[in-house]
């Protein structure tokens, strides 16, 4: 099992096949310190992993870390905010790497402080999976930074302004440790995106002027909450239907696509504004659809269209035009098969070029830079530009939610918060949001909430 990969552990080719079926930090002053030179693991070194966050995504990837090759990598801490969790993921790592786990109990943390014990295992050539949803990935980034840990943090990233600015003072200071940090966001290092992005970048299909993202699918229901059920740990359990813990499928799930459209364009966007409604009350406190146009400074646009419902049509696609053409960024989940046509009709006449190669596993590459960089000590931080990229999807939302026209700098500067302290939260600290009488959650009213 020495070259398993991520799908080997679970089993599916992609992880959205895999989640389907899935069962008090310092503050920044604290955290600046002196800049020191950061020694690196030499080829032959072991680097420890330790894993903040059991479910899905972090147990893939801790699958993707251990399969890189370079120098030897084991599992080492484990921490959760359940213990179900933490065991089920340790049970199918041990089937797929009985070799590479070195976790016994007293090394496997449970509760809300248990990030802070897991990193504490770690020195300073070694990786903290931070894989929790994103209500937590500022303070846990915050506190890795402080102990001068390497990361690997998944997304999404905040969930809210506050949030944003908090991971950003985090990620200045780990430049200036020689921290290596990397974030999920695997499409930034497909081979066959960076074909048809650099093309693009060269003028392909003229001045891109539209791009237009697509993530519409079934949807993903939390139910009624029952009376008997502790409020806090309902939410925590279906975390992704509840805009403080995952920021909403718009952030959480779209944001690769919103990441990969302005990397494409090459720039932030500088304001968005957006409409979205519920259909499903079971949706938790989320919007169950979105279409949000983004502006760029030169005029352009990025149309991103979400849906969760039965019964429609389904599309997860990126695209791109330009004034002398057009391009498939990403054709479907299961293929990116990029293209560029020669007209805005994307026809077989019209393509000038296609993506032929079989490409590499960018869960894997990332993984490989990431250790890589360590070892060799080379600059790698991922952590700024994927703060910023999410506080694209967040304008987004907040934009839909309020019924606003939101700028870059009204959405960054927001003091809107979800939770004020989060650092602080215990299993006895009362839900954030409280469902009505028949267990039913309150969704965002435009034009009477306002999200920024």
């Amino acid at each position: 099992m020495k070259n398993a990969s991520r799908q080997t552990v679970c089993g599916y080719k992609s992880r959205r096949e895999f989640l389907k079926l899935s069962g008090g930090a310092a503050a920044a002053s604290a955290l600046a310190g002196v800049a020191v030179p950061h020694c690196h693991a030499g080829g032959n070194s072991t680097i420890k992993l330790a894993l903040v966050g059991c479910g899905n995504r972090g147990t893939g990837a801790v699958a993707n870390a251990l399969a890189a090759t370079g120098g030897p990598v084991k599992l080492y801490a484990m921490a959760d905010l359940f213990p179900d969790r933490l065991q089920g993921s340790l049970s199918n790592l041990k089937k797929a790497f009985p070799d590479r786990l070195d976790v016994p109990p007293d090394r496997q943390f449970v509760g809300f402080d248990a990030y802070r014990k897991a990193i504490d295992c770690l020195g300073p050539d070694d990786v903290v999976l931070l894989t929790t949803y994103a209500a937590f990935r500022p303070m846990h980034f915050e506190y890795a930074v402080q102990k001068g840990v390497n990361v690997f943090m998944e997304k999404s990233f905040a969930v809210d302004a506050p949030s944003v600015r908090r991971l950003l003072r985090a990620s200045a200071i780990a430049e200036k440790k020689n921290l290596k940090v990397a974030a999920g966001f695997m499409w930034r290092h497909s081979k066959a995106r960076q074909a048809v992005i650099g093309r693009i970048h060269d003028g392909a299909i003229g001045d891109l002027h539209t791009l237009r993202i697509y993530r519409v699918q079934t949807p993903v229901h939390c139910g009624r909450r029952s009376k008997n059920d502790n409020e806090l740990v309902f939410q925590l359990r279906r975390p992704v239907c509840f805009l403080w813990l995952s920021g909403g499928f718009h952030v959480d799930w779209h944001c690769h696509n919103v990441d990969v459209a302005c990397w494409a364009k090459g720039a932030w966007p500088v304001a968005a504004q957006g409409f979205g409604g519920r259909c499903y009350p079971e949706a938790g406190n989320l919007f169950d659809h979105y279409t949000i146009e983004y502006t760029f400074a030169d005029g352009a646009k990025l149309f991103a269209f979400s849906r969760h419902m039965n019964g429609c049509w389904q599309e997860y696609a990126d695209y791109a035009h330009g004034s002398k053409g057009s391009a498939v960024i990403m054709a479907s989940l299961a293929a990116a098969n990029p293209r560029i046509y020669k007209s805005q009709n994307m026809t077989k006449e019209n393509l000038v070029w296609e993506y032929r190669e079989i490409e590499p596993n960018p869960y894997d590459v990332e993984w490989q830079l990431l250790l890589d960089a360590i070892r060799q000590n080379k600059p790698h931080n991922e952590s700024r530009r994927a703060a910023e990229a999410d506080l694209v999807a967040l304008m987004g939302r907040m934009a839909t939610h309020s019924g606003a026209y939101l700028t870059w700098d009204e959405a960054m500067n927001s003091n809107y918060q979800f939770v004020s302290n989060i650092d602080g939260m215990t299993m006895d600290t009362p839900a954030p949001i409280h469902s009505d009488a028949d267990g039913m959650y309150a969704a965002a009213q435009p034009g009477v909430t306002k999200e920024y």
